[in-house]
């Protein structure tokens, strides 16, 4: 018996973290349509405004870019929900969150 409960402990120690990406993943279309609000600064598809990085005197890569894309979900939620440099940190649910960085995902080449 005790055998039965160690396989059942270590397939769900593998099988939880699985489950918790699969939660986390968003809809597209909706992080399109909250992505709307950081197109002032991003542009509608993420292609970045060279005048507001000018402004701030910023680099700001394509969100399509590799740079942008080598990220992974959780450091991109972190920078949505922190900020990053001149970029104020946004306060949303996380399934807006998952939402957007699935429209982000979407831009990939």
């Amino acid at each position: 018996m005790r055998i039965y409960l160690i396989i059942v402990a270590t397939a769900l120690l593998f099988l939880l973290p699985l489950l918790m990406i699969a939660a986390e993943k968003g809809d597209a279309a909706k992080g399109k349509e909250l992505f709307s609000r950081c197109s002032a600064c991003h542009g509608d598809a993420g292609e970045g405004k060279e005048a507001i990085a000018k402004m701030f005197g910023v680099t700001m890569h394509a969100l399509r870019s590799k740079e942008v894309q080598a990220l992974d979900d959780a450091a991109i939620k972190k920078i949505i929900l922190e900020g990053k440099g001149k970029m104020m940190p946004l306060t949303m649910p996380d399934a807006e969150v998952a939402d957007i960085i699935a429209f982000l995902r979407s831009l990939k080449k």
